[in-house]
């Protein structure tokens, strides 16, 4: 089929005829309007856009999308989604996932996502709890959290996100909020135009089982002293009137907040986001909590070959030059190398 008009598309396009069922207030609703407006936007193409997910309350995003998806089972979205960009590459491959599906069963087909770099979009639900199972806690959940299957409170120390991507080797890393549409809308869009893995954190209230946890992130009354959105080039401000900021602590090796006017601080002593530098990366996705602001925006990206590229060279050279069997022979493939008799 032809590509639709993309002057023409609304967000209303990427609608389809089912009924959205997910719990009222749950933050799924914000980031699947936002979903559809980014991709009318940008004027994708419902016709070569697939959406594949797990198992939990965010799998069901593929439903609610007018393009192609796949429903997969526990864990195993990630696979399933290398196989389609590998085996078609004219594809716009999206990954929805949450917290328990990505990094507890999940965990090891994200990391081989990330580190070869497959050009998929990897989106994280990150609720700090499971939702569809009734509320127990999950790899992202914090500390004392209570739940059924810690009544007494978690004594588990949580998976962050963002550190675990940038340990596995990710190209390009991001985090929003799910009802921070301006910023949730630009990572969207930053994310897929990235060619390779794309990794996007979505921090996301569940209504029923552990509502409220990102309140300091969405009460417009506080939401400008918890959070700091990161600009390429630009100083990491951040507070009502940009009055604090983010510098290099007295010893050189961690970030802390400063606020400009007090013990001679100016704005040059503010950083300036740099998303290639993976240091300062490592350093920005761990903040957050009570004494640091939460960042947002593109936090890393630094672009190299993807998993594709990196197969097509290889596969380009003669097989002659490579150290391999004619495949063509299997009597030869058989006996290749070193054999053992065995009598």
């Amino acid at each position: 089929m032809n590509a639709p008009d993309a002057t023409a598309l609304k967000a209303k396009d990427f609608a389809t005829d089912q009924e959205v069922r997910w719990c009222p207030g749950c933050g799924d609703y914000a980031i699947l309007k936002t979903m559809r407006k980014t991709l009318a936007e940008i004027g994708a193409n419902p016709d070569n856009t697939v959406f594949v997910s797990g198992i939990g309350c965010a799998a069901r995003f593929p439903y609610y999308m007018a393009t192609y998806g796949f429903h997969t089972i526990h864990g195993r979205a990630a696979a399933v989604a290398t196989g389609l960009s590998l085996a078609n590459d004219d594809l716009d491959v999206w990954v929805v996932s949450g917290d328990g599906d990505s990094l507890s069963i999940g965990a090891n087909h994200l990391l081989h996502v990330l580190r070869r770099n497959v050009d998929v979009q990897y989106l994280l639900f990150n609720n700090e709890i499971y939702g569809l199972t009734k509320g127990q806690y999950s790899p992202t959940s914090r500390p004392g959290t209570r739940s059924p299957s810690s009544p007494t409170g978690s004594a588990d120390a949580p998976v962050h996100a963002v550190s675990y991507a940038l340990g596995c080797g990710a190209s390009f890393v991001a985090r929003a909020v799910d009802v921070g549409s301006a910023v949730l809308g630009d990572v969207l869009k930053r994310a897929r135009d990235y060619r390779g893995a794309s990794f996007v954190e979505i921090l996301q209230n569940c209504i029923v089982y552990n509502d409220g946890i990102f309140d300091g992130l969405t009460d417009k009354k506080v939401l400008a002293d918890n959070t700091v959105v990161a600009r390429h080039g630009e100083k990491l401000l951040f507070g009502k009137d940009n009055e604090r900021g983010l510098a290099l602590s007295s010893g050189g090796f961690g970030i802390e907040v400063v606020t400009l006017g007090e013990n001679g601080i100016t704005v040059d002593d503010v950083l300036v986001h740099d998303e290639t530098n993976p240091v300062l990366a490592g350093l920005l996705g761990k903040l957050g909590g009570p004494e640091t602001p939460t960042v947002v925006g593109v936090i890393y990206c630094q672009p190299r070959a993807t998993f594709a590229d990196t197969r097509r060279d290889s596969s380009s050279v003669p097989s002659s030059e490579r150290d391999v069997p004619d495949l063509s022979d299997l009597n030869a493939v058989f006996h290749a190398g070193t054999v053992w008799e065995v009598n």
